[in-house]
């Protein structure tokens, strides 16, 4: 019987951040490989599935979820055994939307403008996420503080903040603070990013 959720997926992209939280929850999953480089994205057949033509798109029971926070987001309410979110009607549940929408609306922004700089910097009040250093300190005194974003609670806001922390620090963006460092070796330590690990190093090879 074929699983219920099915991960469109390019090795490695944004969507190695699904997978990972695919493995977080631990239902059986499908995956649809995707060529960027081949285009595969921009064909009709995933058209349909995405209209912006890019990855990570997840199907759950036939329907398309598309952006990458609304898909962890979206997985950890579906499974709540799993406890990667915090339940509404928890005052928690604020801090930990917070930062779901941190990863896209902040961090990542802050990351692209500083890998690819504006020619005339931008003033700060034009920026969602104000400024790159701000950025930083705000997400380096969270996780100072705890073993996660949330304190002793792992969720899916680990995984979309976690990930892009690591992205950046692999690429020598974001800097290699020891808050980041250590953050991102505590991720390092769960069996289901190792997991999803080794499955994207499969899928790069083949």
């Amino acid at each position: 019987m074929a699983a219920n959720l099915t991960l469109y997926h390019a090795s490695p992209s944004r969507s190695s951040v699904v997978l990972w939280m695919l493995e977080e929850v631990g239902e059986p999953y499908d995956v649809e490989l995707l060529s960027l480089s081949k285009g595969d994205n921009m064909k009709a057949g995933y058209l349909a599935v995405n209209p912006m033509g890019k990855v990570p798109a997840l199907l759950h029971h036939g329907v398309a979820i598309t952006e990458l926070a609304a898909i962890c987001s979206y997985l950890a309410d579906e499974f709540p055994d799993t406890k990667l979110s915090v339940p509404i009607g928890t005052p928690r549940r604020g801090v930990y939307l917070k930062w779901l929408f941190f990863g896209p609306g902040c961090l990542e922004p802050a990351i692209i403008d500083r890998a690819a700089p504006r020619a005339e910097p931008a003033r700060r009040g034009m920026l969602g996420y104000g400024d790159f250093d701000t950025t930083m300190n705000v997400i380096a005194d969270a996780v100072s503080k705890a073993t996660y974003l949330m304190g002793d609670q792992f969720t899916a806001a680990d995984v979309v903040i976690g990930a892009n922390i690591r992205w950046g620090m692999s690429f020598k963006i974001i800097p290699e603070r020891k808050e980041f460092v250590d953050y991102v070796a505590r991720l390092l330590e769960r069996p289901a990013l190792q997991r999803a690990d080794a499955k994207d190093k499969a899928f790069a090879a083949a």
